[in-house]
């Protein structure tokens, strides 16, 4: 309980009682559960895993009696690791205490104050040139496999949004389509497909019904989970003579990079890759520039 000093109309101070809201949550476990809602089934995985972690090396103590040395600690026993994977672990556990903080949970957000050393960018080695990418898309022998692999590329998709395209998401228009994509952070966008990936993946719907998944397992006939799809990506790329690090994720870089090569708006290629900020965008334009001050020197 404290005071608060009220200014009335006519210039009179007024003190009058006052206590912070109330916390939204009645125990770490609790704080957890809220801060995790609504995360979709990968984040929510990996987050439970760090927390987790997280909460055995502060040997079950709460989290308001987590200090700044606790945080430094941890950092410190995460050394071994690569300085991306530190970044990542470490940052879901300041997601929590931020959280926590901003609901009325914990009185201070400690976390605030833990400054982790940026890993370095390996954004170009994961661009594909053009003409890998070609080969690629060439390489599917199976017409499924073929049009999976032009519609992520042609619409920049993540593999969680290729595993749950459905029919009723895609709508003819104008001679060619376009696909109602529900990504990341709940946000849906649509993005207009060229016409030969539109008839590439119309080639493979069939008698489908329009809450059938897009691609279907060829066990069961249920929707193509990530997995499989990562593992159809590395199949093909092994036999398109590519890198075997080559990922589906690969395909969406490709489409930024070459997008914006090709002098797309870089407000356009964030809109159509769901980044919720155009810096994440702009990364492609810094991992791929177009120029450089090495360029003008005489050598």
């Amino acid at each position: 309980m404290g005071e608060l000093v009220v200014v009335e109309p006519g210039g009179r101070a007024v003190a009058q009682a006052w206590q912070p809201a109330p916390s939204q949550a009645d125990s770490d476990d609790h704080l957890v559960t809220l801060w995790l809602h609504g995360r979709i089934a990968r984040t929510l995985a990996s987050y439970t895993t760090e927390v987790r972690a997280f909460r055995a090396f502060i040997g079950g103590r709460r989290l308001r009696a987590v200090r700044l040395g606790d945080l430094h600690a941890y950092v410190d026993s995460m050394a071994h690791l690569a300085a991306s994977s530190r970044c990542t672990r470490m940052g879901a556990i300041k997601s929590l205490l931020s959280f926590g903080f901003r609901v009325g949970y914990l009185p201070v957000n400690v976390g605030a104050a833990v400054r982790l050393p940026a890993p370095r960018c390996a954004l170009a080695e994961r661009i594909m040139t053009e003409a890998e990418t070609h080969r690629l898309l060439a390489a599917p022998n199976i017409p499924r496999n073929r049009a999976m692999l032009h519609l992520i590329y042609a619409a920049g998709l993540r593999v969680s949004e290729v595993a749950g395209l459905r029919w009723r998401d895609l709508t003819a228009r104008d001679g060619a389509g376009q696909a109602a994509i529900y990504g990341k952070g709940g946000r849906t966008r649509v993005i207009l497909l060229p016409a030969s990936t539109w008839l590439l993946v119309q080639g493979v719907r069939g008698e489908a019904e329009p809450d059938d998944p897009v691609f279907r397992s060829r066990e069961g006939g249920g929707r193509l989970h990530a997995v499989s799809i990562q593992r159809i990506v590395k199949a093909t790329a092994m036999r398109a003579g590519l890198r075997p690090e080559v990922s589906t994720h690969w395909l969406r870089h490709a489409h930024a990079s070459h997008s914006l090569d090709r002098g797309a708006p870089i407000s356009l290629v964030q809109a159509t890759l769901g980044h919720a900020s155009v810096a994440t965008t702009g990364r492609y334009l810094q991992a791929r520039p177009g120029d450089s001050s090495a360029r003008y020197l005489g050598l």
